[in-house]
């Protein structure tokens, strides 16, 4: 089973219709993406805390790691970067941080709200290699567009 983003942005739209909790947000777009795709063994959000700190936010799957700095791994890179990780082959990321062992790629997306501010970053984890394209990164858009209504530009 693929995940239809088109169909999922409406759905997730619809579930979120007037809700401001980001964690709230954040917990509906986790179930929803997770159970959308086979390929998504891990589904979840890693959230700003505090300046240059990810710690582990509503997720669907395994645990995940607690605490992720901007300095390291495939999430850190997108809150540092501001810039979607699609990553084929974890193990040929420098500096991957293996929170599950049965990783083998990921797709990491920074996370804004309306105003642009970051608010952590959504982290899909496949057990799958090569398992995401740049379609996946624009659906995936579409989604958190649906729900933390951004500007849909990611920097």
């Amino acid at each position: 089973m693929r995940a239809n983003y088109h169909d999922l942005s409406r759905s997730v739209a619809s579930l979120t219709e007037n809700e401001t909790d980001e964690v709230a947000l954040m917990a509906t777009v986790a179930c929803e993406l997770h159970h959308s795709d086979d390929r998504f063994d891990w589904t979840g959000f890693y959230r700003v805390t505090s300046p240059n700190v990810l710690k582990i936010g509503p997720y669907q799957g395994g645990h995940g790691c607690l605490m992720i700095p901007f300095s390291k791994g495939v999430c850190g890179a997108a809150a540092r970067t501001g810039e979607v990780q699609l990553v084929a082959d974890v193990d040929s990321f420098d500096g991957h941080i293996a929170c599950a062992a049965t990783t083998r790629s990921e797709i990491v997306l920074p996370v804004r709200n309306a105003t642009g501010r970051l608010l952590g970053v959504l982290d899909i984890d496949s057990n799958q290699p090569d398992a995401f394209t740049q379609e996946d990164a624009a659906g995936l858009q579409l989604v958190l567009h649906a729900a933390f209504g951004n500007d849909g530009v990611w920097r």
